[in-house]
């Protein structure tokens, strides 16, 4: 019910957005959140933006990714500029209601030198 899109392969010092789409169906969302892994790595969390409209970000990432969100799309991207090859990995956005958490299906990025 949250559908990611908008991975693909880029050049060092290129740009990307992606894009994660909620469903109709579920409503009432809180904080969303953009997570990544990389090859043999574990997940991890990249940016988050709560209802509010307050964002945060990963050390690595802070001043490069942005989050805005469209709320009468229902949408929310992930911003990403600046882009370095250690930013390839498989992006999966992640959102919240009282009831369940949500995880969208990832979308790789790869990032070339």
């Amino acid at each position: 019910q949250l559908q990611a899109s908008g991975g693909g392969m880029v050049q060092a010092g290129g740009s990307l957005r992606l894009s994660c789409a909620v469903s109709g169906r579920i409503i009432d969302i809180k904080a969303m959140r953009w997570y990544r892994q990389a090859p043999g790595k574990e997940r991890e969390w990249v940016a988050i933006i709560t209802t509010s409209g307050i964002m945060n970000y990963a050390d690595s990432v802070k001043g490069r990714f942005t989050i805005p969100r469209d709320s009468a799309e229902k949408t929310v991207y992930l911003q990403m500029n600046t882009l370095e090859p250690e930013d390839t990995a498989v992006y999966y956005c992640n959102g919240d209601t009282v009831y369940k958490t949500y995880w969208g299906q990832g979308t790789l990025v790869t990032v070339s030198s």
